[in-house]
């Protein structure tokens, strides 16, 4: 399977308007962002878990990450609010569900094997700082790796900047809404801008919050059996 596979293209996608796809777990549905393989792939998804519903331990080859969008978020190493950000690094593994059910968007296949840090932040409670550098724009660090940057991002009102990166970057509208090219995207939107090309992002009236990861797309990771 793939979808949004080219990243050498822009992909820019209005969640809301994508159908849920059913997973072969009961209760678990998906709407596929981008995806390069079937069960096993190199995916970018917003993953709904119905109340009571689980998928059967598993272990991240690829590593995974992912923010709990609404409701709460569980396995056994504890509950996940909406609003945490959790990164799995290649190895760990778990068995996720949701009792009271939860919407989260969720990165697989993303990760360099050697970046081994497990953690969790919640973003309702992370610390913004002003960047001098773009005014209007404030920012707390999630992860700086050498191969990666991710951040939460709060854009005021009006706000607009040139977005653009050597390897690539994604966002995902979790506050608020910007329009990109005359078009608007609002909460749970998301866009990919490939490599050196440069978008101009406003943020609407009452302004946005973003989750942004740049410089991951200079090399496309894949499973290694694509199944």
């Amino acid at each position: 399977m793939e979808i949004n596979a080219d990243f050498e293209r822009a992909a820019a996608v209005q969640t809301a308007k994508l159908d849920w796809v059913p997973s072969p777990m009961a209760g678990v549905d998906r709407r596929m962002l981008d995806r390069i393989g079937a069960e096993v792939a190199r995916a970018t998804s917003i993953v709904r878990y119905a109340k009571g519903s689980a998928f059967p331990e598993h272990t991240h080859s690829g590593g995974e990450e992912f923010i709990v969008l609404e409701g709460v978020f569980q396995d056994e190493h504890g509950d996940y609010p909406a609003g945490t950000y959790v990164r799995n690094p290649v190895g760990t593994h778990h068995v996720p569900g949701s009792e009271p059910g939860c919407t989260i968007f969720v990165k697989l296949w993303q990760f360099d094997p050697e970046d081994q840090e497990q953690l969790s932040v919640d973003l309702n409670n992370a610390s913004l700082m002003p960047d001098p550098s773009t005014p209007g724009i404030s920012r707390h660090v999630l992860a700086a790796r050498d191969y990666e940057h991710v951040s939460l991002e709060r854009w005021e009102p009006k706000t607009s900047f040139p977005l653009v990166h050597n390897a690539g970057l994604e966002m995902l509208v979790l506050e608020g809404e910007i329009n990109c090219g005359g078009t608007r995207y609002g909460l749970h939107d998301w866009l990919r801008i490939p490599a050196d090309e440069t978008v101009q992002i406003t943020s609407g009236k009452e302004g946005a919050r973003l989750w942004i990861k740049r410089g991951h797309l200079g090399e496309i990771r894949v499973p290694t059996k694509v199944a």
